[in-house]
């Protein structure tokens, strides 16, 4: 099936008892048991089967198996959050002792928990030039686990060059985990240019509707994990947690996605609820056509701001002279999702000024709402960073971005004009 198809049908059929063909909700914490015997086969994962919601639920499988149709991959497994999908995606593989290569380019909870939580439990996270191919291949040694970036960057807007980054991930044998939150597979499906794994927060484009925190972890299944066994051992040797079960043996290609639901989600708990995955199905139905819809008006509002005599800059990566034009006509076909930043004539102050003066667009820090939003980075996302920390992320002091969602093109324009006036008028 097509993607614009998957998302109305992918992993669910008409229920066989009530018939439902909306996906139903089910509201439990726990799974009865057919006998003992079956009860012990579950937890010794020698059986299919839902034993607590923390680790499976029927509604939540719905979800992970339609988005890991979308992106291509062999299964995915839900979060309670985006953050919390990336903390699994990496404590899946990395432990105390190894490091991750990443880009420095990362929305500012991801830079956060990189730059400072990790390293406090022995992770380095080694910060790469998402401009400079060999700033990564600098950064890899024997205890490197992986290469990190974000398909778009958030909040700077840049595109990951992902072919490259997976060529060289392999030479070295290491996946490439993408975050591909801001394009979603709608217009981006890393594992066709090499990714092995993809990480989303549901909670942006996917959802669509700012109403529910989600996030996933999806497994391409292609990365060669046996191959790599003395790296990563955690899948290839008999995990005590498990009764001596072996992940690579027992799973197969999906050995990574199946340590990730027992070990990370089983011990972190933090299990997405079946209410939140029953929304967030709902606005994965629309996707493909509001990201039509939202592409079209970020690049209306990018060209205008490009134009406008009061704006010092903007950066969308679909905008002609933009240095990421080349690689998102690569791979995401020309259209660079709804994220785009700018600066105005004045600085800091008068992007304050521009934020107070919206009356149609909303101040919030979300992105990828059917409405549009604006925030200013260095004072709430990225609000805990260095100035130091500021610029390796690509954040000016000036900097606003924009959300762009769904609204009349002609009333977001009459909205950002109004706003830029406010704020060169100093009101």
């Amino acid at each position: 099936m097509k993607l614009e198809t998957i998302v109305l049908h992918g992993g669910y059929s008409p229920d066989p008892t009530t018939k439902a063909v909306a996906v139903p909700i089910y509201q439990t914490t726990s799974y009865a048991f057919d006998s003992t015997q079956h009860g012990a086969d579950l937890f010794d994962l020698k059986v299919e089967g839902n034993i607590y919601t923390r680790m499976t639920n029927p509604t939540n499988a719905v979800l992970e198996k339609r988005v890991a149709e979308m992106e291509g991959g062999i299964g995915g497994l839900a979060f309670a959050s985006g953050m919390a999908a990336i903390t699994a995606a990496l404590l899946t593989i990395v432990e105390a002792g190894d490091n991750v290569v990443t880009t420095s380019t990362l929305y500012g909870g991801t830079y956060n928990l990189f730059a400072h939580t990790f390293p406090q439990y022995g992770i380095d996270m080694r910060f790469a030039n998402y401009r400079d191919l060999q700033s990564f291949a600098d950064r890899i040694d024997q205890r490197t686990k992986a290469i990190f970036c974000e398909s778009i960057g958030n909040p700077l807007g840049n595109v990951a060059d992902l072919s490259a980054l997976a060529e060289l991930a392999h030479q070295h044998g290491i996946p490439l985990l993408v975050d591909n939150t801001v394009p979603s597979p709608y217009l981006c499906q890393p594992f066709v240019h090499g990714a092995d794994i993809v990480i989303h927060s549901l909670t942006k484009y996917m959802g669509g509707h700012g109403n529910s925190l989600g996030g996933i972890i999806v497994d391409s299944g292609k990365f060669p994990w046996q191959q790599q066994a003395a790296k990563f051992e955690r899948l290839n040797k008999p995990d005590g947690s498990y009764h001596g079960v072996t992940f690579t043996e027992t799973f197969g290609q999906a050995a990574y996605i199946a340590r990730a639901r027992v070990v990370p989600l089983r011990n972190m708990g933090a299990a997405l609820s079946p209410l939140n995955a029953f929304l967030l199905l709902q606005g994965i139905e629309t996707l493909p056509v509001r990201m039509d819809r939202i592409c079209n008006n970020a690049l209306a509002v990018a060209t205008y701001l490009k134009q406008h005599s009061q704006v010092k800059w903007v950066n969308y990566a679909a905008l002609p002279d933009s240095p990421s034009k080349s690689l998102v006509d690569k791979y995401m076909g020309g259209r660079a999702s709804g994220i785009l930043s700018f600066g105005i004539q004045g600085g800091r102050e008068a992007g304050g000024r521009f934020i107070d003066a919206l009356k149609l667009i909303v101040r919030l820090v979300n992105i990828g709402d059917a409405r549009s939003l604006a925030c200013h980075p260095a004072s709430t996302t990225h609000r805990q960073l260095s100035p130091a920390e500021l610029e390796k992320a690509g954040v000016s002091e000036e900097m606003i971005r924009l959300s762009i969602g769904l609204e009349h093109i002609d009333d977001l324009m009459a909205d950002i004009e109004q706003a830029l006036t406010a704020a060169t008028l100093g009101t």
